[in-house]
């Protein structure tokens, strides 16, 4: 009986609105643009070294991509779905 009464009063609702998952697509998109932007800057050759490694674009910009991208992500998870706005 008791088992019956709690699968009534759950009607399979999402943890997260539409809106929390809205945000979670745009953090994973900046994180994995971060990570993308990381990426290359090997050498061919092991002897060989290549300062392009070093750059601005793999030093600041992808890092900080990353970053905003897993803040993006706390706050879709801190979002309340249920809020009127």
């Amino acid at each position: 009986m008791g088992e019956q009464k709690r699968k009534e009063t759950s009607k399979g609702d999402f943890i997260f609105g539409k809106k929390n998952y809205k945000f979670m697509i745009i953090g994973l998109a900046c994180i994995a643009l971060g990570f993308i932007l990381m990426s290359g800057g090997g050498s061919d050759d092991p002897n060989v070294f290549n300062p392009e490694i070093f750059n601005w674009r793999r030093i600041r910009l992808a890092p900080t991509l990353v970053l905003i991208g897993f803040g993006i992500q706390v706050y879709a998870i801190l979002l309340n779905p249920n809020k009127g706005s």
